[in-house]
C-alpha cells in the first residue's frame, strides 16, 4: 500500500474505504470486506450514521490497531468548542477507540463561521491532548481556507473535497498543497455523477475508456490511478464485494503523462455535491446521537 505522509509527519493510506450512504445495519459487514480484502484506512462520519459499524468490523477484525488509519468527521450540529469536544467522545465511543487517526469538520458552514472557528479550536485541542492524531476540514473552498489559516495554530492536514475527471476544483488543490494539506477525494470515480442519475457517467466516459483498455483495467481503477499519480488521498465507496476488490488493485499499472493530460482535460467544472457556501439549516441542525 502507498502511503501519503501529512504535514505532522504521520502517514496515511494513499487508498482508502468510504461508507457515505452505506446503511447502517451494512456497515460493518462491508468494513469486514474491505479490510480482509486490504483497506487499511476507513472513512465515516458522525452525519453517516454508521460510525457504531465501522466501529462493530473493528472490533471484530484480529487487525493491530497500529495497522488502521480511522477518519471520521464532525458535523454542523456539534459545531462550537464544547460541543466539539463532546463530538469526539460520541464519534469514539462508536467506533470504539480512545483515539482517532484523524478528525475533520464535515463542512465550513460559513452562515456559522463563529461555531466553525469555535469546533476548529476543539480539533486542536483534542490534537494538543494526543487523542487524535491529525486534524482537518472537509469541502473548504480556498476562502474559508484564507479565513481559517488567518486564526488556527494547526495547519489543517488534510481537505476532504469532491474531485473526480469531470469535477476537479483546480484552484481549491492549489491552495491546499500551498499550504501543506493534502487533497482528499470524495466521489473519486465520480459516483456523485451517476447515483442521481443527471448528466454524463464518468464510468461511461469514452476517454477514460480508452485508457482502460489500453490497461486491461475497469474505468473506476483508471480514475482512482489517476488521483493516486497527482497525489491526492482517495476514499472509493462500494458495498459489493467484487467492488472493493476492484477498487483496491490499483497499484499494478501506471497512467502515462499523456493519459493523465487527457484524464485531466474532461473536467466540467460543474459541481455534484452540494454548494459549500449553501446555508442549508434543517441539514446542518440534524441532531448526532449519543453513543
Amino acid at each position: 500500500m502507498d502511503t501519503i505522509t501529512l504535514n505532522n509527519g504521520i502517514t496515511m493510506p494513499a487508498l482508502g474505504y468510504g461508507v457515505f450512504q452505506t446503511p447502517p445495519d451494512a456497515t460493518a459487514t462491508a468494513v469486514a470486506e474491505a479490510l480482509r480484502v486490504g483497506y487499511r484506512h476507513i472513512d465515516t462520519a458522525a452525519a453517516y450514521f454508521n460510525e457504531a459499524g465501522v466501529g462493530a468490523a473493528i472490533a471484530a477484525s484480529d487487525l493491530p490497531r497500529d495497522d488502521l488509519f480511522i477518519e471520521t468527521k464532525v458535523w454542523v450540529s456539534d459545531y462550537g468548542y464544547d460541543e466539539t469536544l463532546h463530538a469526539f467522545d460520541k464519534a469514539s465511543a462508536k467506533l470504539g477507540l480512545d483515539t482517532l487517526d484523524l478528525l475533520i469538520l464535515h463542512q465550513p458552514a460559513p452562515s456559522r463561521w463563529e461555531r466553525t472557528l469555535a469546533a476548529y479550536r476543539a480539533l486542536e485541542t483534542l490534537y494538543e491532548d494526543g487523542k487524535v492524531r491529525a486534524i482537518g476540514v472537509s469541502n473548504f473552498m480556498t476562502d474559508h481556507l484564507a479565513r481559517l489559516l488567518d486564526v488556527a495554530q494547526v495547519v489543517p492536514a488534510v481537505n476532504q473535497i469532491e474531485v473526480h475527471p469531470y469535477f476537479q476544483q483546480g484552484a481549491v488543490q492549489e491552495a491546499d498543497t500551498a499550504a501543506g494539506i493534502v487533497n482528499q477525494a470524495w466521489s473519486p470515480i465520480g459516483g456523485i455523477t451517476f447515483y442521481r442519475g443527471e448528466g454524463r457517467s464518468t464510468l461511461a466516459d469514452p476517454t477514460i475508456g480508452e485508457i482502460a483498455a489500453a490497461h486491461g483495467r475497469t474505468a473506476a481503477q483508471v480514475m482512482l490511478r489517476w488521483h493516486l499519480q497527482e497525489g491526492r488521498q482517495v476514499i472509493p465507496k462500494s458495498v459489493t464485494p467484487s467492488r472493493i476488490a476492484e477498487n483496491f488493485d490499483v497499484f499494478g499499472f501506471t497512467l502515462a503523462p499523456e493519459e493523465l493530460a487527457a484524464i485531466d482535460a474532461l473536467d466540467t467544472g460543474v459541481r455534484g455535491g452540494p454548494e459549500p457556501d449553501a446555508i442549508r439549516d434543517e441539514l446542518f441542525d440534524r441532531p448526532i446521537p449519543e453513543a
